[in-house]
């Protein structure tokens, strides 16, 4: 039993004649009475009441709608599902974000490999060594992550091809009210001393911070997204990437205090092992390296 066939089942039932069937399918009456008659004889049975005006379907085919409307719509999808595997590939695209580069940056991966590619996307979500890890184990095909922009080379690092996707900043902020009253004690909302955001405040912040500051944490997350709501609600100052801040900056939620309190810049890298790709996989590569600049 053809789709095309159940289809053309269907189109008499919805219309109640050949004529309006025929119509409906795109094709002349003459041309749909012989495909009438080709299902019939392919199934063995009449299925049309040729001696009704107009002709239309046997009593007991109608009885079958409720069926053959379930099959059309499995095998349509069956049909639309091969389509979408046979054109990824067999594979999505799977990538990893430091986790305060996923809200900010995995739309725009998401929206760059189903517009100009076509594919479909897994994304994860973690700390830098997460990411580096799942590159390394290939559990993912790409990472996007922070990076110091004047970093040293590290041996690992030389495992990994990077392209850089932009620049970003962590700075100061907290809520207005928390500042008019802040003076050299600064209640923090710090990040843990093993995340990338963490060493970074330890050893670029805290000794930039200006003299007689004290930093006196009062929450701790390696959430961004954490951070931020906190820092809203005005537990506390955060440092956060601007990206992030962007929308309580310009809403007034938050302030943006690095004109009195060090701020650390940010590059923003894709990154990947070094090592041949596969046509497909450098495709991608260099789709996103365009589309993301």
């Amino acid at each position: 039993m053809r789709l095309e066939w159940i289809d053309d089942i269907l189109a008499v039932l919805d219309c109640g004649s050949l004529a309006q069937a025929a119509e409906k399918r795109g094709l002349t009456q003459s041309a749909f009475t012989r495909r009438a008659r080709t299902i019939e004889e392919a199934i063995g049975t009449t299925l049309f009441d040729r001696r009704r005006k107009p002709v239309t379907l046997m009593a007991g085919v109608q009885t079958l709608e409720p069926e053959l409307r379930a099959l059309s719509t499995r095998l349509h999808g069956l049909r639309q599902a091969l389509k979408t595997t046979a054109s990824h590939s067999g594979a999505p695209l799977t990538f990893v974000c430091q986790h305060a580069l996923t809200t900010t940056m995995s739309p725009r991966i998401v929206r760059a490999a189903a517009t100009h590619s076509g594919l479909s996307v897994r994304v994860h979500s973690g700390n830098q060594d997460v990411c580096l890890m799942q590159l390394l184990s290939k559990d993912a095909d790409l990472a996007i992550m922070y990076a110091l922009p004047d970093a040293p080379q590290s041996e690992v690092s030389t495992a990994f091809e990077t392209h850089s996707l932009g620049t970003d900043s962590l700075i100061p902020v907290c809520a207005p009210a928390l500042w008019q009253g802040a003076a050299n004690a600064l209640p923090l909302i710090s990040y843990p001393a093993d995340v990338f955001l963490g060493q970074v405040f330890a050893n670029r912040i805290a000794p930039a911070l200006p003299l007689g500051t004290i930093a006196s944490p009062v929450a701790e997350t390696a959430l961004t997204l954490a951070m931020l709501q906190l820092a809203i609600s005005g537990i506390g100052m955060a440092w956060l990437p601007a990206s992030l801040a962007h929308a309580a900056l310009e809403n007034g939620d938050l302030l943006r205090l690095d004109a009195a309190l060090p701020a650390q810049a940010l590059d923003i890298s894709m990154v990947r092992l070094r090592a041949p790709h596969s046509q497909r996989n450098e495709a991608i590569w260099q789709t996103l390296a365009n589309a993301l600049v």
